[in-house]
């Protein structure tokens, strides 16, 4: 597993976002394209295009799940029903350790302005928060998928 959450941090410090770094972690495990790991997750760093929803980190999780689902369940009620409970499972526990979801809240600086990323640098958040959000949601994907 620490390899795993290596293997994302250092994904996330090449230049990919959070999303991308955590599902970019499984495609290799779950025979899933890099590329297309990589066009998929693309927006959703930032909370979603910076927005500051969803922690891309959760989103890219929420994405590892889906497609492990998929491959596990042929018939699509089943995928469904599977993913939206660990989603749920999953949302439990990364909330219990971080107390939200929600990028802006966890940040606590404004992304869409110039300040709000200066701050964000400035106070290394990429590696007192973002890294930490990646790390816990590969823990928590990891317990989830060896239940």
């Amino acid at each position: 597993m620490e390899l795993k959450v290596a293997q994302a941090i250092v994904y996330f410090k090449s230049g990919l976002n959070c999303a991308q770094a955590v599902l970019k972690s499984y495609s290799d495990d779950l025979n899933f394209d890099n590329n297309l790991a990589l066009n998929i997750s693309c927006g959703f760093g930032g909370g979603m295009g910076r927005l500051q929803e969803t922690c891309g980190a959760v989103t890219g999780s929420f994405m590892v799940l889906g497609i492990y689902n998929s491959e596990k369940y042929a018939d699509n009620k089943d995928k469904k029903d599977e993913t939206y409970s660990m989603i749920q499972k999953f949302s439990s526990r990364f909330k219990s350790i971080h107390g939200v979801l929600d990028c802006k809240s966890l940040l606590k600086c404004d992304l869409k302005t110039l300040e709000g990323q200066r701050f964000f640098q400035e106070n290394k958040l990429n590696e007192i928060i973002c890294e930490k959000c990646i790390a816990d949601s590969i823990r928590i994907i990891e317990d989830l998928l060896t239940k």
